[in-house]
């Protein structure tokens, strides 16, 4: 059987160790006689299944001890939303927020914020394609503005911050980190607000991630419904109501399995590896193209494009047949995508590598 390789952005590609045990525990977990599915939320089973994660989590990020961590429903999506009707209650005027657009993720936070308060964007890499990170220098900040909103890495246009933005003292800087968290270590002290759905680089689509420093609580605005309001979630532990109680059970295996590969560090040396070894067969010529700045380009999502498109169904139905799946490009840029997350293994690269040169004909 030809081993496959899931190059898919999201739900995307899990550790095979993961799939192996939640597979044991399928029908009995621990001796409990069920299922994580079957659980109570508020049962002392899944209580510790949650303690656990929260606690390996924290200690993946080195989450310091005033920031909370929420383990939310509704995607990235959803918390495009929730972010600003968190946030911005507590203006006695109608408050305004500062973006960076750097692609189509930050592009939906802006049309979602736009909905509650007033939002600049305060620089825009849309003139250049999105192949980069406008300077910092060029960036248009509003002086009392509730924040500042950046996604860090652009899950389809393949645009990675390479820095954190420097702010005056006092601003606050919410970040969508949703396909590259834990690839890489993070200085959360940095940030007033990370999120990301799970589905890219930690568990099943289900789950989001929220880690919000303790004074940003509180300031929702009266129409966020109760189960989106952050201190309600965090003052129940997340059990305000049910959770996604499978896949946080998931997560909290991916949790373990990076503590044992040696943490956050260990895989992003282990994810420039791969970008570096992807990048170079895609540079190596002009049969293929990556439209980002070097300086910019995601270790995560790696979009391509062939020169010459009419080849593009010919790559891709040969890419099945080697087992390498999931690589046609978002619908909205076209071309091609291999997303090569945490659990891509190197050996999944250099397959799809070893494909690229033969199908270029080197």
């Amino acid at each position: 059987m030809t081993h496959i390789y899931n190059f898919s952005a999201g739900p995307a590609v899990l550790p095979k160790e993961v799939l192996a045990q939640a597979a044991a525990d399928m029908l009995d977990w621990h001796g409990s006689g069920m299922s994580v599915m079957e659980m109570s939320h508020r049962g002392p089973e899944f209580i510790s299944i949650y303690q656990a994660a929260e606690r390996d989590l924290r200690e993946l990020l080195a989450v310091p001890a005033n920031y909370k961590i929420l383990f939310m429903q509704g995607g990235g999506l959803a918390q495009n939303a929730i972010v600003p009707l968190n946030l911005v209650g507590h203006r006695a005027q109608p408050a305004s927020i500062d973006f960076v657009h750097t692609g189509s993720w930050s592009g939906k936070s802006i049309k979602e914020a736009a909905r509650y308060a007033k939002v600049n964007v305060a620089a825009s890499g849309q003139a250049g394609a999105f192949t980069g990170v406008p300077p910092q220098s060029e960036w248009k900040l509003t002086p009392d503005a509730a924040y500042l909103h950046i996604c860090t890495n652009e899950t389809i246009d393949g645009v990675e911050y390479d820095f954190v933005p420097e702010l005056p003292a006092g601003a606050t800087i919410v970040a969508d980190m949703s396909s590259h968290i834990l690839s890489r270590p993070v200085d959360v002290s940095r940030y007033g607000v990370i999120f990301g759905g799970a589905q890219k680089n930690i568990g099943p689509a289900g789950l989001t991630l929220v880690i919000v420093r303790e004074d940003l609580l509180g300031k929702a605005l009266p129409i966020c419904p109760s189960a989106f309001d952050w201190k309600i979630v965090a003052d129940n532990e997340s059990m305000y109501n049910t959770p996604p109680t499978y896949a946080i059970y998931i997560a909290g295996l991916v949790f373990q399995w990076l503590k044992q590969q040696g943490g956050v560090a260990a895989m992003e040396r282990r994810n420039i590896a791969k970008a570096e070894l992807l990048y170079a067969a895609l540079d190596a010529d002009d049969f293929y193209q990556n439209r980002v700045a070097k300086e910019y380009r995601s270790r995560m999502n790696v979009p391509f494009y062939l020169r010459d498109e009419s080849k593009n169904e010919a790559f891709l139905a040969g890419a099945k047949q080697r087992g390498l799946l999931q690589l046609k490009g978002h619908k909205s840029v076209g071309g091609m995508r291999a997303s090569i997350y945490n659990a891509m293994p190197i050996e999944g690269v250099q397959a799809l590598v070893d494909y690229l040169n033969e199908f270029a004909g080197r």
